[in-house]
């Protein structure tokens, strides 16, 4: 009982990892023993933010693939599991964003936002799942949002895709649970990142953000490492197709 957040022995795969929320993910899972297999799209970015890990004494390595491509998701899925060990924890982080007003959202913005957001999600978890159904242990972490709940101007595609993820980690939870897989999700409130930034600075947003939120702040991206460490751990076993929203209660307050 002691042990319950421990993740020694634990390899997990965290896409989009390079960079931002994933990157700062893989350390702090790695920071409780996991081993990390960081992805991107270009294994430069790849073996560059693993190699940062490796130096601060963490267990890391660099595998790249698109994970809306899916012969690249399922030839590197394979190629991990044989080459470097099997996949214990999946944490689909990679996302994108694209803003504009609904009635002028270009068409190839939405098909590539969903795709990443969406897409993405299912051709990795597919075939993750596939290795941890037959050792009979797994956990997948799906990084949702805000607008997995609620719209915003500008960003209806993004909603929609986050929407979906919410949908995703259920019914992959009712699908997956009985091979002892747990499959929850993160949803993140309003995070100063790089992401964000351009709201960061918008003192107009930040007032309303402050006034909107109970905690009365933007949230520092290290405070979602928490979540993910009870997700990935032994401390979740019986927790499924649960969304946890780390938001500084905003979607408690009307």
């Amino acid at each position: 009982m002691q042990n319950l957040f421990d993740l020694s022995g634990k390899r997990a795969l965290i896409t989009g990892s390079s960079q931002g929320i994933g990157n700062l993910l893989a350390q702090g899972l790695a920071e409780y023993g996991a081993e990390i297999v960081i992805n991107a799209r270009s294994q430069q970015q790849a073996n560059r933010a693993a190699e940062a890990l490796v130096a601060k004494g963490l267990r890391a390595t660099g595998v790249a693939f698109d994970v809306t491509q899916s012969a690249q998701v399922t030839e590197a899925i394979a190629r991990i599991e044989a080459n470097i060990g099997p996949i214990d924890i999946l944490i689909n982080n990679a996302g994108i964003q694209r803003r504009y007003p609904l009635t002028e959202f270009p068409e190839d913005e939405w098909d590539r936002v969903i795709e990443v957001n969406q897409k993405g999600v299912f051709l990795v978890s597919q075939q993750v799942a596939k290795y941890m159904m037959a050792r009979g242990a797994g956990k997948i972490i799906n990084i949702g949002s805000m607008q997995s709940e609620l719209g915003r101007k500008t960003i209806t595609p993004y909603a929609a895709s986050k929407g979906a993820v919410k949908m995703l980690t259920r019914g992959m939870c009712v699908e997956l649970a009985e091979y002892n897989i747990q499959v929850n999700g993160i949803a993140p409130g309003y995070f100063a990142t790089e992401m964000t930034s351009a709201l960061v600075n918008d003192k107009d947003f930040s007032a309303w953000l402050c006034q909107r939120t109970p905690a009365a702040r933007w949230g520092k991206p290290e405070e979602l490492i928490g979540a993910a460490v009870f997700l990935a751990s032994a401390a979740s076993n019986f927790v499924n197709g649960h969304l946890l929203f780390v938001d500084g209660g905003m979607l408690a307050a009307v």
